[in-house]
């Protein structure tokens, strides 16, 4: 994943960017966006994307070349490659800095205790998480 914002381009005082790929069989983490609605672009591959509201409320669409996505500020989402090609897209927010939260980075800075009670999980499922932001989840 590659991110362009004010960070680095100083002059994006109102655009923030990623261009992702996924590899055959990975997905995007379940994450989500505090600061912004995020619109997507493919540019390449076959995908699937999850967005989850509300109510027990979610929506699965597939996108390939040419599709355009969207996906509401602070609603968890992934996006699967359901192609056998690298699947490509340009995420764009109207903020100057990108920002995300993944499922593993938020469950990592949750007292275990808490993670463990609402999951309902033992502690060796809690040890098995990833402790660090995958980003991309490979095959």
């Amino acid at each position: 994943m590659h991110i362009i914002d004010s960070s680095l381009f100083k002059v994006s005082t109102t655009i923030a960017a990623a261009i992702v790929t996924v590899r055959p069989g990975g997905m995007r983490e379940l994450h989500w966006h505090p600061n912004a609605d995020e619109w997507q672009y493919y540019v390449s591959g076959k995908g699937r994307m999850t967005v989850f509201a509300t109510g027990s409320r979610a929506r699965t669409a597939d996108f390939e070349a040419g599709d355009v996505g969207y996906v509401q500020q602070t609603l968890p989402h992934y996006i699967e490659n359901t192609g056998d090609t690298d699947l490509r897209f340009l995420e764009m927010f109207k903020s100057s800095f990108y920002q995300d939260l993944s499922l593993s980075e938020w469950l990592s800075h949750t007292p275990p205790e808490l993670v463990m009670a609402h999951l309902n999980i033992d502690r060796a499922a809690l040890d098995a998480l990833p402790k660090e932001k995958l980003v991309i989840v490979p095959r």
